[in-house]
């Protein structure tokens, strides 16, 4: 059994989910990598077969936060030590695994951000830095201003998917405190409040190619909405 498995879940991302999983595979060979197929109806599940990954399938799509407790929940019950999310649409740089995996290794942090914000050798003529629509980007100053307000740290992309947990983080987020469907800012701030240890550090994104989002249509209103209500509750837990 690995130590570390990449966890990736996805949603009709079969013209992508392979040359995902081959970066991955490039970058860290040493570890384990499940797919987590939410209901797709395209060949997302046989082209990460074909791949080398594991999967698990959801008979239906049921949205991005279980699809990602459906991956901890496996890697509890596998004995993983540690675990590493990326989405599965190749916004996420396989090769800037090795720097979300830098804080865990030494000690350092329970659980490590990977931020598209930070100033670093990511942002060159040649990468340029991450383009997002004016008001995602208010919305995303926004709750990353209040969640570094209430940890009293520094967090520049709290809605960053590509994360790395230890052990004790991932049995946190396979219990039922973890939101079923846009776990961002107020997982944050639940984990800081639950005495983990949290670190951000730069990598490198790209925008999907696909330009889908979760927050198209009228869904901004309702994660704006159920952000505040969730950070609120977070608040009010002991």
């Amino acid at each position: 059994m690995a130590q570390y498995l990449v966890l990736i879940p996805a949603f009709n991302e079969e013209k992508r989910i392979s040359t995902v999983i081959q970066g991955v595979k490039k970058s860290f060979p040493q570890a384990d990598v499940l797919v987590v197929d939410d209901g797709s109806s395209d060949e997302t599940r046989g082209r990460a077969i074909e791949a080398g990954a594991k999967v698990i399938s959801h008979p239906f799509n049921l949205g991005y936060g279980i699809a990602l407790q459906t991956g901890y929940i496996y890697a509890l019950q596998e004995g993983y030590e540690t675990l590493i999310q990326m989405d599965g649409d190749g916004q996420h740089d396989p090769f800037s695994i090795a720097e979300l995996l830098g804080g865990i290794q030494s000690g350092e942090a329970d659980i490590v951000i990977g931020s598209r914000f930070l100033r670093t050798r990511h942002f060159t003529p040649e990468f340029g830095g991450y383009p997002t629509p004016f008001a995602r980007k208010l919305g995303m100053r926004l709750f990353s201003m209040i969640t570094s307000a209430i940890t009293r740290q520094k967090i520049t992309d709290s809605t960053s998917g590509y994360q790395a947990m230890n052990r004790r983080v991932l049995e946190w987020v396979s219990s039922d405190k973890f939101p079923w469907d846009y776990p961002d800012a107020d997982v944050i701030i639940m984990l800081h409040r639950a005495g983990f240890r949290i670190m951000e550090v730069p990598v490198r994104m790209v925008p999907s190619e696909t330009k889908k989002s979760m927050h198209s249509g009228w869904k901004p209103l309702y994660y704006v909405f159920k952000m505040f209500l969730s950070i609120l509750v977070a608040l009010m837990r002991k």
